[in-house]
């Protein structure tokens, strides 16, 4: 899902920047963004040349980036190795990382302990949830990985190729769909927790839409918001590079990106479970 770390930050979601903005991103003077003869009648008239805003020394490159998001990746990929073999501590990796996951959020200047934080926590819920999910159904686990990184690789080739961009409209259409998505995950969580549902997935398996269990409409079209969300991040990441804002905003976007590939897996693990249950 989108993460307002990123949309709500103005070094990154590619609004125009303001002169405190820019003073409190790179910590340089205001005055190199005034317009020469319009906010400041002593400064020379328009057409003369003034020194440009050249972001910060060490700028927000698509190379550290991608090394903040391996890193974060091979953390979530340790923490999952524990998990894996601890259930015990899904639950409490479960809380964590929500909490955390909250946090990180809607912080504007990011915080690479909680970040990695995190990262090890989220770590430790889905290597339990996998190891439950994998000894039910033998081999869903690599199923769910693969098609993680299908979705993955094939959002990011439709983006580098311009095929796929995001929108005003498409964006409030996401919103209103992600809206509706959680109030039914948490209508299903409590009618399960209740015992008022009695199947196994609640609502997702107990109702069917011409013959289709509910749950596998909704983990399509999860998918599909899942897709979209990426494009945002990664268009997001673009305006951090071309602002070229600090570096240390490539662990906003890579936690970023972590938030929405974890959803997706959870997704598709899901849908997936739901296709070989009985």
């Amino acid at each position: 899902m989108s993460n307002p770390a990123l949309t709500n930050n103005p070094a990154l979601n590619g609004k125009t920047l303001s002169a405190d903005e820019l003073r409190r991103i790179y910590d340089q003077p205001a005055a190199q963004t005034q317009r020469p003869g319009i906010d400041d009648p002593q400064a020379p008239a328009q057409g003369t040349p003034v020194p440009p805003v050249t972001g910060a020394e060490h700028p927000m490159t698509y190379e550290n980036t991608i090394s903040k998001t391996v890193m974060l990746f091979l953390i979530v990929v340790a923490g999952a190795a524990v998990g894996w073999w601890i259930p015990a501590l899904m639950l409490p990796g479960a809380i964590v990382g929500l909490v955390l996951g909250l946090v990180n959020a809607f912080k504007k200047e990011p915080s690479v302990p909680l970040i990695v934080g995190y990262a090890a926590a989220m770590g430790l819920f889905l290597g339990g949830i996998s190891g439950v999910y994998e000894a039910i159904m033998p081999g869903i686990v690599s199923q769910a990985v693969i098609g993680t990184f299908a979705v993955f690789g094939v959002t990011l080739l439709l983006f580098r190729s311009g095929k796929v961009r995001t929108s005003p409209k498409m964006t409030k259409i996401f919103l209103i769909a992600m809206v509706g998505y959680l109030v039914f995950s948490l209508l299903n969580f409590v009618l399960m927790l209740t015992g008022a549902s009695t199947d196994p997935w609640g609502l997702r398996t107990g109702v069917e839409v011409f013959g289709i269990p509910l749950g596998l409409i909704i983990g399509a079209l999860a998918v599909l918001l899942a897709a979209y969300s990426l494009v945002m991040d990664f268009e997001l990441i673009q305006n951090g590079v071309q602002n070229r804002v600090p570096e240390r905003y490539g662990w906003s976007a890579a936690f970023g990106l972590m938030v929405t590939l974890i959803w997706l897996y959870l997704e598709i693990l899901r849908i997936l479970a739901i296709l070989r249950g009985d």
